[in-house]
């Protein structure tokens, strides 16, 4: 009879795992693709004034501490507005809420093509970010509905490729427009904006019928998967709401969520800092033309898509996620020190490539933290208060970099303080682990059932 008994439950493990296993790979063909093309987007309609400053700064008289500002005006209207966009996500309806995002940032983003000025330049700037708030935090929201603790990792990271993968494409894409320069009397860097924002509006209406909203309603799944997968999503809603900030408020003095806060904030003045002046750094390499800046700033992208994904795919394997974290980050910190030390151009790409790598790494795998250790509306909240406040450093590292660069003659003292605020998200990230340790392991009792 024990024998029959272990037989039974062995066979129940098998099939529970073969389900699991069916299930997710479904969930992830139908919609981390789509959601990756939304991401890739967005990257390209948010950085795209990186190349059009090419062109741009000398038509409209932009300095690099103008340019900087301009740049990095986005975060602050968009860290304005998105913890109340996130709340109404959650209200309204994931899949409604990111199409109404794409659609609206779309139109901004060409609508920019038309800026005249340094002022029109911040009003579309500051728009763009109105319009795009809410949209990183709500895709994270929307993933926690659709994947268990134990397979996020790689969705999460997976997913994120589409910022990297949007360099790798867009770089040479951005860097071709620029060439219509003068086309129907029009300079090239008008073109850019123009019609890199029209794809998104196009996305963002087929996310209307694509993005379904919750498991229970995913006619795209068998009736045994959807109960499976809504129940496991369920059972590890109820273990997060445990730990998790009772009210959605209690996540602003909740030190875990304050420390990644910070973390991510740290993190993106080194991302934006150097995403955003990237095709003006390689170009001060010497005699670069603007298509090779597009192929060459493509590169660290390129390097950093596989080395998410498989640090990811490892940090689900262990179930280990802070060093995961603080590792990349220790590691870019490292690749910007031999960036300011490179003596020859080819150096310095090597350097910028690992620093880019252990950079994005960090800044992906990072999302498995808070999506652990957060549910329901405090998990919107905690979401959006994270990148929120994380975005601001969206602002202060263009801005940064080109007071920088506006008071030396190279990037080597920007490369220093891309070094410093990235080991620092990796020590804050450190202190996450320690301060959360019963959190941490809730979520790993979790991922074992």
């Amino acid at each position: 009879m024990a024998a029959a008994d272990s037989g039974q439950t062995s066979a129940a493990v098998l099939d529970e795992a073969r389900l699991h296993s069916q299930t997710i790979a479904k969930v992830s063909r139908r919609l981390i693709p789509f959601l990756m093309l939304m991401f890739a987007l967005n990257t390209i309609d948010r950085v795209n004034i990186s190349f059009a400053a090419l062109q741009m700064n000398h038509d409209l008289g932009l300095t690099p501490e103008m340019y900087g500002f301009a740049a990095g005006l986005f975060f602050i209207s968009y860290t304005a507005c998105e913890i109340p966009s996130n709340l109404l996500l959650e209200r309204i309806g994931a899949g409604l809420w990111l199409a109404r995002i794409m659609i609206t940032w779309g139109l901004i983003a060409s609508a920019t093509a038309f800026v005249f000025d340094n002022y029109s330049l911040l009003t579309a700037r500051g728009l763009l970010g109105v319009a795009e708030a809410g949209f990183a935090p709500g895709v994270m929201v929307y993933l926690m509905r659709w994947f268990p603790d134990v397979d996020r990792g790689r969705a999460v990271t997976i997913y994120l490729a589409g910022n990297p993968l949007a360099s790798v494409v867009g770089g040479p894409i951005s860097a071709a427009i620029l060439s219509m320069d003068g086309m129907w009397g029009m300079p090239g860097w008008r073109w850019l904006f123009f019609l890199e924002g029209i794809p998104s509006v196009v996305v963002g209406i087929a996310a209307l019928w694509w993005l379904t909203e919750r498991p229970q309603q995913a006619h795209w799944l068998e009736p045994q998967e959807r109960e499976w997968l809504a129940g496991r999503m369920a059972a590890e809603a109820a273990t997060k709401a445990r730990t998790s900030p009772a009210h959605f408020m209690n996540v602003f003095r909740d030190p875990a969520t304050l420390c990644l806060t910070l973390a991510k904030f740290l993190t993106l003045i080194a991302s934006y800092g150097i995403g955003l002046w990237l095709p003006q750094i390689i170009k001060g390499f010497g005699n670069v033309s603007n298509l090779e800046v597009g192929f060459l700033s493509a590169i660290p992208s390129a390097v950093s898509v596989a080395a998410s994904i498989l640090v990811g795919r490892h940090s689900d394997k262990t179930g280990e996620r802070v060093w995961h974290i603080a590792g990349p980050a220790f590691v870019g910190a490292i690749g910007f020190v031999l960036a300011g030390m490179a003596g020859n151009p080819v150096l310095a790409m090597i350097a910028i490539t690992v620093a880019w790598s252990g950079l994005w790494v960090s800044n992906t795998v990072f999302w498995t933290l808070p999506t652990s250790l957060l549910a329901g509306m405090s998990a919107a909240a905690g979401l959006a208060l994270i990148n929120s406040v994380g975005n601001l450093g969206g602002f202060v590292g263009p801005y940064l970099t080109g007071l920088i660069r506006g008071a030396s003659t190279n990037y080597t003292w920007a490369y220093v303080m891309f070094a410093s605020v990235l080991a620092f998200a990796g020590v804050v990230i450190l202190v996450v682990g320690r301060i959360a340790p019963d959190r941490g392991a809730a979520a790993a009792m979790a991922r074992g059932n």
